[in-house]
């Protein structure tokens, strides 16, 4: 008997690689709507987080994200962003601030406007912030290096120009990801070129063999910026090392600095200061260059023989049979943390220059990848005759994430039962080195941990942003501390304390104390109720904290109607289920498509099918005429 066509039919991967990217998001909704197979193809992850990347520039790459696509691509079209903590050098690119408590910093988060622009990545400086859009723009406020001093004549090609408000940089190529050292920022383009930026109007592309992208050996697929150098991983699991501030690298950058400098036309000596026009002052007019003679060092590759098998991953066999490789790294001060595709973590010391790199090795960090290590911790031992311990030891641990800044790290796992590890840079010996473990932390579904000097936030899957540790004027953005009810995170001990601290003239004198339990960050400060809002990437560093936020209301109160970055592509229609009939609007005009489709190996659009997509083809729930 012969088998009945059918759309169903038709091998998945069609569908979802060739079909359904072509298809208006309406339409594909609705295709959706008709049938169990076709619901269940319409809601895969893969095919959300590849269309999320291609329309929206956003890989959530920065995150240990692995769900949820469908429900940001839903609601991306207008994404806010809050800053708050200390503001001197105009690092929270506010024009206002609100009078609190706090002298110099905002104590909670305050909504910063961009007009027309999609911000999807935040990433945090020394004294700054930088913000890639949705077209792959790039976007800075404050100061790149507080240390200098710059004339506002001088441009910004002098490191000490500053921004007072969010400024674009106006350069040649669209941006993935950026990643910031205390004093300079490193970024991926869309074509997986470096780039670094010791100044805004002066950055340069590394030009070289070993990142030329002939072969996975030398071909980025992320940056990180340590506290004074810069790292790269290559698909291969190779990772790169250079100084700008140092060694042969800052020769190169000192003798194009005195050729810009010493340009006698006009024209173009302005044109090297990259000084804002009258005509554009909200855009900065990149005098970029290609840097080349000044190649970074390649580390010695990681022990992958010497590794162990760790158990209870719950990694497949096929996972577990694959060439163990470096697949994430974190740069802090003179060390490099790397995490490999099995949920080994290593790090490698001795990065204070070209002169010591080759002084340190690749050592494995047992307490932080072994769950049998881990539970040696005393959290998940019982104490002083009680059988319970303060913490139920996970089933299982594969750590597939990591963060860090200056000398502190993190490391973390993601679901349900998630794990997250804090670690300290120390010269103990890795095999003694045992990680701090916050139990509010546990078991909450983080997906990012993010770190200022003293103060750090953790976001979760569900939408909450976490701070703890030092007031740093208002950086954990809990609340003015005089309005917060004593005893509360974030507030002082007692009444005596406030009392104590505070001068009704100038304010806070002393802070309250340290936060110690992760507490959760509001941002409907001001407003006229609380309303619901969804935390989708946060960033931190110094005393400084920035968050992306979604406002699940956004027809209340008309909070919506400033129009921040037009219509989103493809535009989902306002029912899930239904749709309407109006035509859809095209993605917005000049965006680029920043991760085309078949980008290959080492890049989060890659898909990989699998024999259980399409598992309720040829069942009952079929729509008409299907």
């Amino acid at each position: 008997m012969a088998s009945q066509c059918s759309l169903g039919n038709l091998p998945v991967e069609l569908f979802l690689d060739g079909i359904f990217p072509l298809l208006p998001v309406a339409d594909l909704v609705h295709l959706g709507s008709t049938n169990q197979f076709f619901n269940s193809l319409a809601n895969d992850e893969a095919y959300w987080h590849r269309r999320i990347q291609e329309d929206y520039n956003f890989s959530g790459s920065d995150t240990a994200r692995k769900t949820g696509w469908k429900f940001l691509y839903k609601r991306l079209s207008h994404p806010q962003v809050y800053v708050w903590g200390e503001k001197s050098q105009s690092r929270l690119g506010l024009i206002d601030t609100p009078k609190t408590s706090v002298r110099d910093g905002v104590p909670y988060p305050v909504r910063l406007d961009i007009p027309g622009v999609r911000i999807v990545s935040l990433v945090a400086g020394g004294m700054s912030f930088h913000a890639i859009d949705s077209r792959g723009d790039v976007y800075v406020w404050g100061v790149l290096n507080g240390e200098t001093f710059a004339l506002r004549s001088d441009g910004f090609a002098e490191p000490g120009q500053k921004a007072d408000t969010p400024m674009k940089l106006s350069l040649p190529t669209k941006f993935r990801s950026l990643s910031c050292g205390r004093l300079h920022t490193t970024g991926l383009d869309a074509s997986s070129q470096v780039w670094t930026f010791t100044s805004w109007g002066r950055p340069f592309r590394l030009e070289s063999s070993l990142v030329d992208r002939s072969s996975p050996e030398t071909t980025p697929i992320q940056v990180e910026s340590g506290w004074s150098f810069s790292t790269i991983l290559t698909q291969s699991g190779d990772v790169l090392v250079y100084w700008p501030f140092g060694g042969r690298m800052k020769s190169v950058i000192d003798r194009k600095d005195e050729d810009f400098n010493g340009i006698t036309d006009a024209t173009q000596h302005a044109a090297a200061k990259a000084r804002v026009s009258e005509d554009s002052p909200h855009i900065i007019p990149c005098h970029w260059w290609v840097l080349q003679g000044a190649d970074p060092v390649r580390l010695p590759p990681i022990p992958a023989h010497d590794l162990p098998e760790l158990g209870r991953t719950g990694l497949s066999p096929e996972e577990l049979d694959v060439e163990t490789k470096l697949v994430k790294i974190a740069g802090i001060d003179n060390c490099v943390i790397g995490l490999t595709n099995k949920g080994h973590l290593l790090r490698y010391d001795r990065l204070s220059g070209e002169e010591t790199y080759q002084q340190g090795q690749w050592e494995y960090l047992p307490y932080y990848s072994d769950i049998a290590k881990l539970q040696e911790h005393a959290v998940y031992q019982a104490v002083d005759g009680d059988d319970t311990p303060q913490l139920t030891p996970p089933d299982t641990m594969h750590i597939n994430h990591i963060s860090g800044s200056f000398q502190t790290f993190f490391a973390y796992s993601t679901g349900p039962s998630s794990v997250v590890l804090m670690g300290k840079a120390t010269d103990d010996s890795p095999e003694t080195t045992m990680p701090t473990v916050i139990p509010e932390l546990q078991d909450r579904a983080v997906i990012s941990v993010v770190l200022g000097d003293y103060h750090y936030g953790a976001l979760t899957g569900t939408g909450q942003l976490l701070t703890w540790g030092a007031f740093s004027k208002g950086a954990l953005g809990l609340g003015d501390p005089t309005r917060i009810a004593v005893g509360e995170p974030g507030g002082y001990t007692d009444d005596d304390q406030l009392r104590n601290s505070v001068n009704s003239r100038f304010g806070i004198m002393r802070p309250p104390p340290d936060v110690r339990v992760p507490t959760e960050v509001r941002f409907d400060h001001g407003q006229r109720r609380k309303r619901e809002k969804y935390c989708f990437g946060a960033a931190a560093l110094g005393w400084h904290t920035g968050a992306l936020v979604i406002d699940l209301d956004p027809d209340e109160d008309g909070d919506d109607e400033d129009g921040d970055g037009g219509p989103m592509p493809g535009a989902f229609p306002a029912d899930d289920r239904l749709g309407n009939d109006n035509p859809q609007p095209e993605p917005v005009p000049g965006m680029v498509h920043i991760l085309p489709h078949g980008l290959g190996r080492g890049f989060g659009a890659f898909r990989v099918g699998f024999a259980g997509r399409g598992i309720n083809r040829g069942g009952a729930a079929r729509g008409r005429g299907i």
